[in-house]
């Protein structure tokens, strides 16, 4: 077994095991909220998710200035791996949300300014993708998604800020709010452990996405080069033949 295989292998087991920590964690460890209860327990994915999503569309943020300050292909395969990770966190976020919001709320939506500025950086992202899939041009693509991405991150620190700007239906931050808020310190132990969970997961998918990407770029090479060749045995076959006819 080769030591790529061997680190892959353990990268699995060590994101298997963390997981089912997070989830019994979650789900046992932590105790029982007083005045949500059962429900309160999706707060130890649903904050981590949202916070995974940051750190990857940061991470796709600093791959798209790296790549427009070098030109260099394997900055535009992160900035995509990173783009395409991000959203599916955000995505998982989204859904929890409303799931936790319903039953405390009475509601599953609610323009405030915290979900609608996250709604618009889901839409913001997945625009950053349907980008890429409409130019076909490697370099205009990598290019223009760069540029985008740029742009698209820094509705991030809005979405942070926006409980702290304005009054929301979400409540103040309970995590790095300041005097009088805060976790129960197993609570906020469990959050710890779920969001290392998270991140290992974020580290692996975009590592199998990044892999994915540099094999896509491989093979939009080879296919253009055979193209290249055939136009060229299409020509010399052309001008042979008309070299004959003369």
């Amino acid at each position: 077994m080769s030591a790529k295989n061997s680190l892959n292998l353990l990268a699995a087991f060590a994101l298997f095991v963390l997981l089912g920590v997070a989830g019994y964690a979650a789900l046992f460890i932590a105790p029982d909220e007083k005045t949500m209860h059962e429900i309160q327990r999706i707060f130890y994915f649903h904050m981590p998710s949202f916070i995974t999503s940051f750190v990857a569309f940061f991470i796709c943020f600093l791959a798209n200035i790296a790549y427009l300050a070098r030109r260099a292909a394997k900055w535009d395969w992160l900035g995509v791996s990173a783009a395409e990770v991000g959203v599916a966190f955000c995505t998982v976020g989204l859904i929890t949300g409303p799931i936790w919001a319903h039953p405390v709320w009475g509601v599953w939506w609610t323009w405030d300014a915290r979900l609608t500025s996250t709604f618009v950086l889901w839409l913001l992202y997945v625009a950053y993708l349907l980008l890429r899939s409409v130019t076909p041009d490697a370099q205009k693509r990598a290019t223009f998604s760069a540029v985008f991405g740029i742009f698209a991150c820094l509705d991030v620190p809005f979405v942070y800020l926006s409980i702290r700007l304005f009054r929301t239906q979400h409540p103040q931050p309970v995590v790095f709010g300041g005097q009088g808020s805060g976790l129960n310190p197993t609570m906020k132990m469990v959050l710890w452990i779920c969001w290392g969970a998270l991140l290992l997961l974020m580290a692996v998918l975009m590592r199998q996405r990044y892999r994915l990407e540099s094999l896509r770029h491989e093979f939009e090479e080879l296919s253009r080069e055979v193209e290249n060749r055939a136009a060229d045995r299409e020509a010399a076959g052309a001008r042979n033949r008309g070299g004959l006819a003369q």
